[in-house]
């Protein structure tokens, strides 16, 4: 059983005039053997985007990409004819199966409402899918409503035990996404699986066995589970729970 706490400081970084990202995994020109995954996630991108800026038309194949927005809203379009705002609460899953176009813009007054001027803050996610292949498909769902009591919610998820409830699906059975917006004092049990990872990109938090974590911060934990996690500032946590892991 390991616990392995990943500092927001250690995580490299690609800054550009129109991007601050940060990396918990190899991306880019950021590569490390020894850093590419964690169970089936191979990308936890913390992204903040300038307004009127974003990332250009690019390619994506046999990837299953999760978007959660903190703040600010970004446009996806895709050569499927899928687009979208996306806004805090509002869970999106792109497959991208044999091969799909899109891109991701901080620009949504260009659908609706007046510009702004407002940077977008977002975690995008990527899960290896369990078979590929598969015909690239598109779905976003309000989830909002559900994090108001605090819990951990299933907000993206390819398990069968998930199929009806307030989640979308993923193309990877062995994979869910959890999400929490505690106020300080609130706290929720990690699920026991052999992989989870728990993202802090919200707030401050204090982990059962390991204690603070700040905002930023993410831990890996192998074979164990189903410990307490607290907010100590009004906080917002990522857990993917994954039965199964990638080759090494």
């Amino acid at each position: 059983m390991t616990v392995d706490i990943r500092r927001a400081a250690e995580r490299p970084a690609t800054k550009i005039q129109w991007l601050d990202s940060k990396h918990s995994f190899s991306f880019g020109r950021h590569q490390d053997p020894g850093n590419t995954h964690h169970g089936v996630l191979l990308v936890n991108n913390d992204d903040i985007v300038k307004p009127g800026t974003g990332f250009d038309t690019h390619p994506h194949r046999d990837m299953e990409i999760v978007t959660w927005v903190l703040r600010g809203s970004l446009v996806h379009q895709d050569s499927e004819g899928h687009s979208g705002v996306i806004y805090p609460g509002l869970a999106q899953r792109m497959s991208a199966g044999t091969g799909i176009l899109h891109s991701e813009k901080n620009d949504s007054w260009r659908l609706q409402g007046e510009q702004h001027t407002d940077p977008v803050h977002f975690v995008q996610m990527w899960v290896v899918p369990d078979e590929g292949g598969l015909t690239p498909g598109y779905e976003q769902l309000e989830i909002d409503a559900e994090l108001l009591g605090g819990a951990l919610v299933p907000v993206a998820s390819g398990m069968a035990r998930d199929a009806g409830r307030s989640a979308i699906r993923i193309n990877n059975r062995y994979a869910a996404l959890h999400v929490a917006r505690l106020q300080p004092g609130q706290s929720v049990h990690l699920p026991e699986a052999p992989f989870l990872h728990l993202f802090v990109p919200r707030g401050t938090v204090d982990l059962e066995g390991a204690g603070h974590l700040a905002e930023g911060d993410a831990v890996r934990f192998t074979a164990t589970g189903g410990q307490r996690v607290t907010a100590t500032d009004p906080a917002e946590i990522l857990v993917w729970e994954m039965h199964a892991t990638l080759a090494a």
